[in-house]
């Protein structure tokens, strides 16, 4: 199949980390794809992959010279399906998809991405497209949120990812926990440090790597140097490379607030990391929920530090050989359940499904 896919949101976020992953298996699969985009780390990223990434100049919404580019792109190169996500993409590519007749899916990240007004309701009804989102809470919050949609319109289809190509060979002591979510108010990291800061008085020995910056970057700084924890914190910054600073890890630790399906969750199981995360979004629909003590580190969402303590100390005490089988049994899992390969051949089945083949 030929897909193009066109995101001209400014911001890297979930949504382009999940075209990158996917476009590249669907073009070792035999695929075509072709991506428009905005300049910066996305372009730059796609076309370090190897991907056919071309820089797009979008304009303003419903540009009538943009839609014939695209129009014209479309029909030259015999496309089936145009994936888009928010904004300009879907008032550009999905009116020149439309008008060329192609079919449009809208790959929506969170539910907050689309809101209820003439102009959303209107763009969606004349273009008609396909709603997929990586998971059921998005389906439902989705179909609450948007008086233009019903469940039954949105198709789900989660997120995968590439699985470490071995299972883990090591666990470390003290033990190295990570996160890798952006340092915003939501993501709950002042949460974490406070947890982090009654573990270390209960005598738990640990040293966290912090990936991403974000808008509370200085205040955590400061938070961290006033719990008097700062020595066992590393701050990476930006990190083109996550999954580098996750194999320096044994735990994973997502005390977020507010989640879709998370990629950093998945990347971290795909390295065997052992979860931490609080029950919001779509987390729990990517739980092993089956692997003790797993079953008990999947936390109630009420904010503070008290449940991120309740399930640190959980997988803190465990003796290296444990925590070694349990990191190996996650990877398995996640290899099993929750691999790239698997969700490509999801996805595929779904575009053949819209192309009418």
């Amino acid at each position: 199949m030929n897909i193009v896919f066109v995101n001209a949101t400014r911001r890297f976020g979930g949504v382009k980390a999940w075209t990158l992953d996917l476009a590249s298996r669907l073009n070792a699969m035999g695929h075509t794809t072709t991506i428009f985009c905005r300049r910066g780390p996305f372009l730059d990223k796609a076309r370090e992959a190897g991907l056919d990434a071309r820089h797009f100049v979008f304009g303003f919404d419903y540009n009538p010279l943009s839609i014939w580019r695209f129009m014209r792109f479309f029909r030259q190169n015999a496309t089936d399906v145009v994936v888009v996500n928010i904004g300009k993409d879907l008032r550009t590519a999905g009116v020149a998809a439309r008008l060329a007749g192609i079919p449009v899916v809208h790959r929506v990240g969170l539910p907050g991405d689309m809101r209820d007004t003439p102009k959303v309701r209107n763009t969606h009804r004349f273009i008609g497209p396909r709603v997929l989102v990586p998971c059921e809470d998005m389906r439902r919050r989705l179909a609450s949120g948007m008086s233009f949609l019903r469940e039954s319109e949105i198709t789900v289809i989660p997120t995968g990812k590439v699985p470490a190509p071995e299972a883990p060979s090591v666990v470390r002591k003290p033990r190295q926990l990570a996160v890798t979510s952006q340092l915003n108010p939501d993501k709950g990291h002042a949460d974490l440090l406070q947890a982090l800061k009654i573990l270390r008085d209960k005598g738990h020995a640990f040293h966290l790597h912090i990936a991403g910056t974000g808008s509370e970057e200085r205040n955590l700084k400061r938070l961290a140097e006033s719990l008097g924890i700062a020595d066992c914190v590393t701050w990476h910054g930006f990190v083109r490379d996550v999954r580098r600073v996750l194999r320096q890890a044994d735990i994973f630790v997502l005390p977020s607030t507010s989640e879709g399906l998370p990629n950093t969750l998945l990347e971290a199981m795909a390295e065997g990391l052992v979860p931490v995360a609080r029950r919001v979004g779509g987390i729990p629909e990517a739980w092993p929920n089956d692997i003790h003590p797993l079953d008990s580190t999947l936390l109630d969402p009420a904010p503070g530090p008290e449940n991120l303590v309740r399930g640190l100390e959980a997988v803190l005490a465990l003796d290296n050989e444990y925590m070694f089988d349990l990191r190996t049994r996650v990877w398995e899992w996640f290899s099993r359940e929750h691999s790239l390969d698997r969700r490509a051949e999801q996805f595929l089945e779904f575009m053949k499904e819209v192309a009418g083949r």
